[in-house]
């Protein structure tokens, strides 16, 4: 190999670092804004802003987005409520900003948070699959 190509490579591959680099720092920034824990502190699920949009992670994953800060809030609610149905004690921490956004977007509404919150578990109840029939 020549020292010229040597010289080309690494140029490329700087180049390529700070590519990537600038990729991240232009990225929008997110905003953690609640999470559920259990009781040894592992992270079940979490509510982040990035670019106004309320992202809901759970089990690592991204399990929903919404433009409404009291949807998210209300499913996260919802995810501790199963877990403590269960019998698995949680912990939900969640900031001032969304209780508050959540909050206002209910009141657009004429609702309370708390009447929201009953009125999106209906709809989800309504909505939920119903189990396929046994075939023998």
């Amino acid at each position: 190999m020549s020292i010229q190509s040597k010289a080309r490579r690494e140029a490329k591959k700087r180049k390529a670092i700070k590519a990537h680099n600038q990729a991240r720092a232009n990225a929008p920034a997110i905003e953690p804004h609640a999470e559920l824990r259990n009781p040894q502190g592992e992270l079940l699920a979490g509510v982040v802003r990035q670019a106004g949009v309320w992202v809901l992670g759970m089990d690592g994953r991204i399990a929903g987005s919404s433009d409404s800060a009291a949807e998210v809030l209300a499913m996260i609610k919802q995810a501790a409520a199963l877990h403590e149905a269960q019998g698995n004690a949680v912990r939900l921490v969640y900031s001032d900003e969304l209780r508050d956004t959540a909050v206002i977007e209910a009141a657009a509404q004429g609702l309370t948070l708390e009447q929201f919150e009953e009125q999106l578990a209906a709809q989800m109840k309504d909505r939920k699959p119903e189990s396929a029939p046994d075939v023998n």
